[in-house]
């Protein structure tokens, strides 16, 4: 019997297993795990931003946030051996929907390049618009262009 994920908007009673997810990625790693710590998720899920999640059976498989404050992707992750199932991609899309039913504003994100994050969001329609100095990929997303889909 296969389970079905549940989807739902994430809380702070779930920051602690966000963390762990965000810290246990096999890409797009933290070169220094202190720059995103457990209290900077607080002001993204409660002030300036929303989380979703995906469980199965109550573990977190993957969660998604957003910054509305930057118009910013703040965080798409999904725990390692829980990839190629559709959770990021519907994560994605479950986020990008309600962001664009509320606001018009060009999205943005940044990637490090040759990583299935940066296949994901070409294959999502995001646009490459430059290279960061460090070597980071900038991808926007417009209305215009999620409004086609």
């Amino acid at each position: 019997m296969q389970l079905t994920p549940t989807y739902r908007i994430a809380t702070i009673e779930d920051i602690k297993e966000l963390h762990v997810i965000r810290m246990s990625v096999k890409e797009n790693v933290l070169s220094n795990s202190l720059l995103v710590t457990e209290k900077d998720y607080i002001p993204f899920l409660i002030e300036h931003g929303k989380g979703w999640l995906c469980e199965i059976k109550n573990e977190i498989l993957g969660f998604a946030i957003i910054d509305i404050r930057e118009n910013n992707i703040w965080a798409l992750f999904i725990k390692p051996g829980y990839e190629k199932m559709g959770i990021g991609k519907t994560l994605h899309d479950k986020m990008l929907k309600w962001f664009f039913t509320a606001h018009k504003n060009t999205l943005w994100l940044t990637t490090a390049p040759g990583t299935r994050a940066e296949h994901f969001y070409r294959a999502a329609g995001w646009k490459e618009t430059h290279r960061k100095q460090n070597g980071e990929i900038h991808f926007e997303m417009t209305y215009g262009e999620w409004s086609k889909k």
